[in-house]
């Protein structure tokens, strides 16, 4: 046997083993089926701290195909428009997997946005305090015509937060090793105003208002667990 043939039945008994082991290792588990069901209306509070649903606008925080097309990727969405005693408001939106495979893994802002004809502008990192821990957002200015809008989310796989496609690949690895399919939420908050810095200050002072009413059983789902 030539050099050349070794070498192809080499690479097609390592192509082989690789599909086998693929097959071998697929996660079947889903973590969703071993905890409470999600219900987004339930956990998310309508009131807490200075915060309530603010009923005199419309939701709509993105388009109608946008919606529809989460709708399919998601189990579950939430959208809400919160307003506080001086009259400052805050669009909250979720939306929740209970497979979050290559297939469901969030749909982030930073792809959602452009969707709709909006520019980012800026990208950066922040920290939030929560009832728990410092939780890790990405924050984003999303603009179009005269609408700027600052923008504060994370994701979580499990119990644990991703701000990025890699973390997010790593967290779901993480689970699948041990053949288990996690679930997932993307929490989204933004407003209407040209001062990012002002809106992340407030979209922080949201935050830690809303994990404070949050009951303990539902925290580690929205904010993650605190790290190790």
């Amino acid at each position: 046997m030539t050099i050349t043939r070794i070498q192809a039945v080499i690479a097609f008994i390592l192509m082989a083993c690789a599909v086998a082991g693929a097959q071998l290792w697929r996660p079947t588990a889903h973590l969703a089926d071993s905890r409470a069901k999600v219900d987004l209306e339930q956990m998310f509070p309508a009131a807490f701290g200075e915060w309530k649903i603010d009923t005199s606008l419309p939701v709509q925080l993105v388009a109608p195909d946008m919606q529809q097309f989460l709708a399919k990727i998601y189990g579950q969405t939430l959208s809400r428009n919160y307003i506080n005693s001086q009259g400052q408001r805050i669009m909250l939106s979720v939306a929740y997997g209970g497979d979050q495979g290559d297939a469901t893994r969030a749909h982030r802002p930073e792809v959602c946005y452009p969707a709709q004809g909006f520019q980012i502008i800026a990208n950066q990192t922040g920290v939030v305090d929560t009832a728990s821990h410092p939780l890790r957002v990405r924050q984003l200015v999303a603009r179009a015509g005269n609408r700027t809008e600052p923008i504060s989310y994370w994701t979580t796989v499990g119990d644990r937060t991703a701000l990025s496609g890699t973390e997010q690949k790593l967290a779901q690895l993480s689970y699948s090793v041990r053949g288990i399919i996690p679930d997932g939420m993307l929490v989204r908050v933004s407003n209407i105003g040209n001062d990012a810095v002002a809106g992340y200050a407030l979209h922080a002072s949201f935050i830690t208002q809303m994990t404070l009413a949050l009951p303990i059983t539902v925290r580690d789902r929205i904010v993650g667990a605190a790290a190790e």
